[in-house]
């Protein structure tokens, strides 16, 4: 059946026979890491690569929470230490780094572990209280799966100002 309409993604038909068109996405696929015991999803369109193995060269006169910057195929990519971000402690040791990409800026994410990919339904990401002074995120759910709650990254607080 053609539509006039472009931006119509799908159509359902519900028990009445009604056709009913969905114009987005029901839900979206997060990557999900772990920072001291917290489950944190990122937007999975975001993520470009997860690495166990870099090595970082330090830069002078850096907010604290940025460890260095690393080559990654000739791209020199700046690596974010999340914890600290987050006003966590740093942990030092091995850590994992997700780079990501969004809208042309890369950076490399360093986190404990990563724990899988998942589809969360779009209308169970709730928001973060208004009187909250976590501005790096922008939602929270509990995982389809049960198991446990997901604090939702906002990339674009992240690689803000």
């Amino acid at each position: 059946m053609n539509t006039a309409k472009e931006d119509v993604l799908f159509q359902q038909v519900d028990d009445e026979g009604v056709v009913k068109e969905i114009t987005g996405p029901e839900s979206r696929k997060y990557l999900i890491f772990i920072i001291d015991n917290l489950k944190i999803g990122i937007d999975a369109e975001y993520v470009v690569e997860i690495l166990n193995s870099y090595s970082a060269t330090y830069l002078p006169m850096m907010p604290d929470y940025i460890e260095g910057i690393f080559n990654m195929r000739g791209q020199i990519i700046p690596i974010m230490d999340i914890r600290q971000r987050l006003g966590k402690y740093p942990k030092g040791g091995e850590s994992l780094l997700i780079v990501l990409d969004y809208n042309d800026t890369q950076l490399g994410i360093q986190v404990d572990a990563v724990e899988l990919m998942m589809d969360i339904p779009n209308d169970s990401i709730l928001p973060i209280p208004s009187r909250s002074a976590q501005k790096l995120v922008s939602g929270m759910c509990t995982l389809p799966d049960g198991s446990g709650t997901m604090l939702v990254l906002d990339c674009e607080q992240l690689l803000g100002p």
